[in-house]
Formats: C-alpha cells, structure tokens, sequence
C-alpha cells in the first residue's frame, strides 16, 4: 500500500534539513513511538497502537539513508508485535523543498501490514496517515520554535510510549461509509413501522 502526505514546517529549507538528521529530537515527534537505540544511520524502536480497547505493541528496527544534494531520507523500517504475529514493514521517503510559507515535506509510505490493523482499507489507511503526520507535522513545528539553548540537556526517552488511538482517527471515515448503509437500514425500519401501523389501523 502506498501512501502520500505533504505538510509544511515553518523554517527554511537548510533549518529543516538540519534537524532531520537529528533522529534523537524528531523520532519522538511520531505519535505513539520511542526510540530505544541509535547507533550511526541505525535504529531500534517501539510503537504503540490501539484500537479501541485493544493495544498493540510494535518493536523494530531501521535504518536511514539521505540524499544531500537532494535534500531527501531514506528510511527502511520493519517490525513486529511483541505479543502476536502481526507484522509491519515500510519504507519511507521524505523529500524537503522551499515552500511559500517554510519547508514543505513530502512523503512517501510503502506499507506493508499484517494482523488486526490490516482490517482498515486504503482509504481508512491513507485518512489515519492524515492525521498522524499532522500530528507528527505539529510537534515538530514545536521542536523547532521552542529550540533548545546552549547546555540544555535532552530529553529522556519514555519508558514506555504513549499509544496513539488508531481507532479515534479512522472512527469519522468508519462513520461516513457507514452512512448510506445506516440510512438504508434506518428508512427501512421507519418504513416497516409505517405499514405496521396503516394494517392495525385497518
């Protein structure tokens, strides 16, 4: 499945490109995922996702190439629930050009999913995409305004990270498909009321 999203960052294209080589500050910035270890152009993580009242938890690996001249990542990432046989692996291309208003990004996701959340089609995939890059989009737009000073100590990494509640964000596309079928449903049980009444009253 391939998926594409643009956002804008508000800082120039050198500013942007600077901080995506730091994978300590902007791996925190995914929804629902901590980075465990960084070693060079490799890493290892975990991610957390839930679905109404039921948690995954994902741990993997990946590693990152870029492009300099084109201001371009390369991100090749796999891995796999920790209490299940679901599987996840994608490969990622974020390109960065001057945009009126900052940096915009643009990136590529081919991904490939087994196991529960394997259930949502194209269309639920790319709409929950939406909305954990603008999320993503947001929190580095907060990296980049509140820069730390000279000295400042990072942040330490979560223990364990914050779910992200891929249930919450597919739930409005869940609802528009569900419409026409609902309002079928609804006008046929007002209808069979409706004859109901009309052969009592007889």
């Amino acid at each position: 499945m391939q998926l594409d999203h643009t956002f804008t960052v508000p800082a120039d294209p050198d500013e942007a490109w600077k901080l995506f080589h730091d994978l300590g500050r902007v791996a925190p910035c995914m929804p629902g995922a901590v980075l465990d270890t960084l070693d060079g152009d490799a890493f290892t993580g975990r991610v957390k996702v839930k679905i109404g009242a039921v948690q995954m938890s994902y741990r993997g690996e990946g590693t990152v190439t870029r492009d300099e001249a084109a201001r371009s990542m390369h991100l090749d990432l796999s891995g796999s629930e920790t209490r299940g046989s679901g599987t996840a692996s994608a490969t990622v291309t974020a390109t960065l050009a001057a945009g009126p208003d900052g940096t915009r990004v643009h990136v590529r996701t081919d991904l490939d999913i087994t196991g529960r959340p394997a259930q949502f089609g194209r269309g639920i995939m790319t709409e929950v995409g939406d909305r954990l890059v603008q999320q993503f989009a947001d929190r580095l737009e907060g990296l980049l305004r509140d820069r730390p000073g000279p000295g400042s100590a990072p942040a330490a990494p979560a223990a364990e990270p914050e779910p992200v509640d891929l249930g919450a964000a597919a739930l409005p596309v869940l609802l528009r498909k569900a419409a026409v079928p609902a309002a079928a449903v609804l006008l046929a049980v007002v209808l069979i009321r409706v004859v109901r009444r009309r052969s009592s009253g007889r």
